[in-house]
């Protein structure tokens, strides 16, 4: 067998802090299979839970939907679906009600005190 290589002083370190960071930021948005695995197992991290586009997909596909199908309901394009549906949307509380709405959910949002 091999053997294992030395790091230096520098990379120790930053390998130590790497494996011991109780939270570290992906660079990059999961993709959408592997969200919703997780998600399902109960491992997707809090941080990552709430992603608006992810949520609307998941509710167009439950709902046995195409993204044109769908579009049209909303009266929308199937881009425009599309674009809703992705890692940093943004979507309006009016917009996410429609879709809901055409999906058979509903959308709850809540303020709570943290104090």
């Amino acid at each position: 067998m091999g053997r294992q290589k030395a790091l230096r002083p520098n990379e120790r370190e930053s390998w130590n802090a790497a494996r011991l960071s109780p939270r570290i930021r992906r660079l990059r948005p999961r993709s959408f299979s592997e969200w919703k695995a997780l998600r399902r197992w109960g491992k997707l991290p809090p941080w990552e839970a709430d992603s608006a586009g992810y949520l609307l997909r998941l509710a167009r596909e439950e709902a046995g939907l195409t993204q044109s199908e769908l579009a049209r309901l909303l009266g929308c394009t199937q881009q425009a679906v599309a674009q809703a549906e992705r890692w940093q949307s943004n979507p309006t509380v009016e917009f996410l009600g429609r879709w809901a709405a055409k999906c058979g959910k509903a959308i709850e949002f809540r303020m709570v005190d943290t104090t």
